[in-house]
């Protein structure tokens, strides 16, 4: 889809050259700009393109609504059409040309490129259908049904063309023989032979039909699927005196069958698009939101900052605004780490040695004066002769932070924080004495609180904005991207992480791998 081609036809000269900007970055190919009717129908049949996104008020005589209707009659190039006008005749309007999408100005880029990947996706999927049912309408109008006739003994008294061509047999080949020689069939499924129809009909009186499972062997070995009915020919006095079999090769139908089950797998993939595109609305709403929050305290802050009567009541709002400002650049920060840990453009990491014994009590200095303030206790075990982590120093430090922070902001006074750090050592003795192999050494950091979050919430626990409801005992407030942060974080260092809660107690447990074949430190 990223080299599909797509005609702009818009009349507002900035707005054109910006989604010519936005299509180009998507990286597709715009074959032209223009801005009325006659010449969108010129450049569409001389182009050809795979999408149109068409302005619905255009200048001249035709407006966006006529032209569509002209193009995809003639050209069946699909249309988007954008418009600043959602009024109910306008879209009414719209609706009977039969539109593939229908964006309202302004929109956003995200929407813009869904809409077009959904549209081209949507019509490839008709196209080929209709190619499909084409083409199978006209080879079952071209062929006839294959028809052998047997006498009253089994053997071959007539084939057609198309049966000659089937089975692989010539009339005059086959004439004579036995009907169980010519149409061979087993069951595609277990491979048995199955019996003739001809020989159950001279038998039964009846007609016989088959198994939708049935192949035909023809004369060079080709299996051919079939289905078919034998029946009976009666004389005037209704005696049998012989049997007519009429089949059909069905790989046509077959094939049609599968084509429909991957339209369906397709269009199953269109609804998840359309699923993740609603699910992206809701964020930018969540973002929107959170964004907005700390300004708001802060226009306030400074609407009340100059009216403060005092210095004491000037200094608490200053400090409304200082903390509301690192709110927002916190917000801020998480969310492009978050983007960019998505998106695979996180800065490259650098593994190097940490020795963590040293490096630890380094990392927990702030937090065991916080915890002191608090009334927490704060404790360490760190089990001894810790081989050295070779891993990104900066992102683990950011995640054990992150842990902490949130251990500190939900433990009660008086309430225990844990941090634990030991090692899984797989290694033979003569590696662990050379001290080499150590992608088979598991670091295994655990912080523990005594705060329980409610079960119901674990599986949310690393959501984007989720807190856990009214869980904060020190009214910290917070981004809610913390614990997303950590898990993107884990999964960069291609660690695993993981949470418990019970019996008063909560858990994350993240284990590390060296990021390292075989090195020696």
């Amino acid at each position: 889809m990223s080299k599909a081609s797509i005609l702009i036809v818009e009349d507002e000269l900035l707005v054109a050259k910006d989604i010519q900007n936005r299509l180009t970055k998507f990286g597709y190919a715009v074959v032209g700009v223009v801005s009325s009717g006659k010449e969108a129908i010129n450049k569409a049949t001389e182009k050809n393109p795979d999408l149109i996104l068409m302005d619905i008020h255009l200048k001249g005589e035709l407006d966006g609504i006529e032209v569509a209707q002209v193009i995809y009659n003639g050209l069946n190039i699909p249309i988007v059409y954008l418009t600043a006008n959602a009024d109910d005749s306008t879209l009414e309007r719209a609706k009977a040309t039969e539109p593939f999408g229908y964006i309202l100005k302004p929109f956003k880029e995200k929407e813009l490129k869904t809409t077009i990947e959904i549209t081209l996706t949507k019509h490839q999927i008709e196209k080929k259908l209709r190619q499909s049912e084409q083409w199978l309408a006209t080879v079952l109008k071209s062929i006839g049904d294959a028809v052998i006739t047997s006498d009253a003994c089994g053997t071959v008294t007539f084939m057609n063309p198309v049966a000659e061509s089937l089975t692989g047999w010539t009339q005059e080949e086959a004439y004579g023989r036995d009907a169980t020689e010519i149409f061979n069939i087993t069951n595609s499924i277990s491979g048995q032979k199955v019996d003739s129809p001809i020989v159950q009909a001279l038998k039964q009186g009846t007609t016989v039909g088959i198994a939708e499972e049935t192949l035909l062997i023809t004369k060079n070995g080709i299996e051919i699927p079939i289905d078919d009915s034998a029946a009976p020919i009666r004389d005037d006095k209704g005696n049998i005196t012989g049997a007519v079999l009429v089949f059909r090769d069905i790989t046509e139908r077959k094939q049609a069958k599968e084509a429909r089950q991957k339209q369906i797998e397709q269009e199953r993939l269109v609804a998840q698009l359309e699923k993740l595109n609603q699910l992206k609305d809701d964020f930018l709403s969540t973002v929107s939101h959170e964004l907005r929050t700390p300004i708001a305290n802060m226009k306030m802050a400074i609407q009340m900052l100059s009216l403060a009567p005092n210095i004491e009541k000037s200094r608490r709002y200053l400090e409304i605004l200082q903390a509301e400002c690192t709110r927002e650049t916190e917000l801020i920060n998480d969310l492009l780490d978050l983007q960019r840990l998505e998106l695979a453009t996180y800065p490259t990491l650098l593994a190097e040695a940490i020795h963590l014994s040293d490096w630890l009590a380094k990392i927990i200095e702030p937090f065991v004066h916080r915890s002191e303030q608090r009334q927490q206790i704060l404790q360490m075990n760190i089990s001894s002769n810790l081989i050295p982590l070779v891993s990104g120093r900066a992102s683990i430090e950011r995640i054990l932070a992150e842990l902490l922070n949130n251990a500190c902001k939900y433990t009660p006074a008086g309430g225990k924080i844990i941090l634990s750090v030991s090692q899984d050592d797989a290694r033979s003795p003569e590696d662990a004495a050379r001290n080499t192999d150590l992608s088979r050494v598991k670091t295994i950091f655990s912080v523990k609180n005594q705060a329980e979050i409610p079960q119901e919430q674990l599986p949310r626990i690393f959501e984007k904005f989720y807190r856990v409801p009214q869980s904060d005992r020190w009214q910290q407030g917070g981004t809610g991207l913390g614990l997303a942060l950590v898990q993107k974080l884990v999964e960069h260092l291609q660690g695993t992480i993981d949470v418990t809660s019970d019996q008063g107690w909560t858990t994350f447990t993240v284990t590390l791998t060296n990021l390292v074949g075989n090195h020696e430190i």
